[in-house]
C-alpha cells in the first residue's frame, strides 16, 4: 500500500496525500557537467546552543560540512557564505569567517571540490556607511579575509552601497577599486530587490536597460578581473539580454530559481551556467539532469530537471527573501539534519501550507530520499502545529 498522509489545505479541508515519487539513486563517483554548476549551501543551525537565537545563532557545523560534502558527491561545486546561509539574515560576520575558513580547510582534502566565497559588506550596518570610501574599506575587509584563507570571491551585492550611491558611476567607482585589487578573477553577483528589498536601484537606477549598461561597462573596463555574473531578477528575458551581450570569455551564471531548466539547457546559441539556491533542495535531481545534459541528452535532462521547477517556484514564492526556509524544510525531511530550526528562527517566516506544497511537490520531483522517514517527519510537524491525523 503507498504510503500517504492527510495534508492540511488553504480551505480548512485536508486531502488523503499518497505519495508518488521514487528516490533519486546517487552516482557512484561525482559526475561531470558540461555547465559549471554551484550550489548554494545551507547552514544547519544548533537548536540547543547556549546563545541567543534571534541575535547570535549557535551553529552545528559538523552537519553543515556534512551538507558540503554531500554537494560534492553529486558533481556541485559550492558557492560558500551567500544569502542561501542566511548572510544578514541570521549569520553575521564573525560566524561567516568561520564557516569560510572550515569550509575552505574541509574542500582542500576533497579531491576535486571546488567553491567560492561570497564577499559584501554586511558587517556595515547601511545606515553606518558615510560614503564610498566606507563601503570600499567595508568589502576589502571580507575580501582579504577570504583571499587570505585562498578562498576564490564572489562579490555580493552591498545594501550600504545601495542606500548612499547617488548613480552609475559611483558603482563604477567602487567595483574599479575593489576588482583592481582583487588577485584573481572574481564572480559579480546582481541580486534583485524581490531577494533583497534593500537593494533596489542597484547599479545606480531602477531601469533594467539603464542598470545593464552600467553593469557591462565595468565588466568591459575590468575584463582581467572578471570570472562571470551571476544574475537573480527571476525574469528570463533580462537574463537573455544580459547573456547575449557578454564579452567573449564571460559566463552568466544564472541565479533564477523561476527559469533556470531551460536557461541551463540554452537556446543553441546561448546558454547560462548555473548558481543557485535551490541546487541546495534539488541536488541529487539536478545531479542526474546535468549528467544527461554533458552527455547530449537534452530529452532526460528536461524529463528530470523540469518537475523540479514546480518545487522551486513554491520554495521561492514571494516574499522571496524567505525561501531559505523550503531548503532547511527539505533537508530535515531527508534526514540531512535531526531537527526543523534556523538560525535566527527562520522557519517561522513560511506558513503551514507552504510547507505542505513544498512536501507535495518534492514527493513528485522525486526529491524524498526515505520516504517513510519524510512522511514520520510530516506528520510531527503537522502535529507541533496542532494539526494532527
Amino acid at each position: 500500500m503507498p504510503l500517504h498522509v492527510k495534508l492540511p489545505q488553504p480551505d480548512g479541508t485536508f486531502h488523503d496525500y499518497r505519495l508518488t515519487g521514487t528516490p533519486t539513486a546517487r552516482p557512484q563517483s561525482p559526475p561531470v557537467f558540461n555547465r559549471s554548476a554551484y550550489a548554494a549551501a545551507h547552514v544547519v543551525n544548533r537548536p540547543f546552543g547556549d546563545t541567543d537565537p534571534w541575535n547570535r545563532a549557535s551553529i552545528d557545523w559538523d552537519g553543515t560540512l556534512a551538507y558540503r560534502r554531500h554537494l560534492y558527491a553529486l558533481g556541485f561545486k559550492v558557492a560558500e557564505a551567500m544569502d542561501t546561509a542566511q548572510r544578514g539574515m541570521g549569520l553575521d560576520w564573525p560566524q561567516t569567517q568561520t564557516l569560510i575558513a572550515r569550509s575552505l580547510e574541509q574542500a582542500r582534502r576533497i579531491d576535486g571540490a571546488e567553491l567560492a566565497c561570497g564577499a559584501g559588506t554586511d558587517h556595515l550596518a547601511p545606515i553606518d556607511a558615510r560614503d564610498l570610501d566606507d563601503v570600499v574599506r567595508a568589502y576589502e575587509e571580507q575580501m582579504s579575509f577570504v583571499e587570505k584563507h585562498g578562498g576564490r570571491l564572489i562579490l555580493m551585492a552591498s545594501r550600504a552601497l545601495a542606500r548612499i550611491a547617488k548613480g552609475p558611476e559611483d558603482y563604477v567607482y567602487v567595483y574599479g577599486r575593489l576588482l583592481d585589487q582583487a588577485k584573481d578573477k572574481v564572480i559579480l553577483h546582481w541580486l534583485g530587490e524581490m531577494f533583497d528589498p534593500q537593494l533596489a536601484g542597484y547599479w545606480g537606477s531602477n531601469r533594467f536597460e539603464t542598470a545593464l549598461e552600467t553593469v557591462l561597462g565595468i565588466i568591459k573596463a575590468n575584463m582581467g578581473k572578471v570570472e562571470g555574473i551571476k544574475i537573480s531578477l527571476l525574469d528570463n528575458a533580462k537574463e537573455f539580454a544580459l547573456r547575449e551581450r557578454l564579452p567573449r570569455g564571460v559566463p552568466c551564471y544564472t541565479g533564477d530559481d523561476f527559469n533556470y531548466a531551460e536557461l541551463i539547457e540554452g537556446d543553441g546559441k546561448h546558454y547560462s551556467h548555473a548558481l543557485l539556491g535551490i541546487f541546495d533542495a534539488i541536488a541529487p535531481v539536478a545531479s542526474l539532469a546535468l549528467a544527461a545534459l554533458a552527455q547530449g541528452d537534452t530529452t532526460r535532462f528536461r524529463k528530470l530537471l523540469e518537475p523540479t521547477v514546480a518545487l522551486s517556484r513554491c520554495v521561492f514564492e514571494a516574499p522571496t527573501q524567505y525561501y531559505k526556509a523550503g531548503i532547511v524544510f527539505l533537508a530535515w525531511l531527508n534526514g540531512h539534519q535531526d531537527h526543523f530550526t534556523m538560525l535566527g528562527g527562520m522557519q517561522s517566516a513560511r506558513g503551514v501550507t507552504h510547507y505542505v506544497e513544498i512536501f507535495r511537490l518534492s514527493d513528485q520531483a522525486r526529491l524524498l530520499d526515505d520516504p517513510e522517514l519524510a512522511v514520520a517527519r510530516m506528520r510531527a510537524f503537522l502535529a507541533c502545529c496542532g494539526i494532527a491525523e
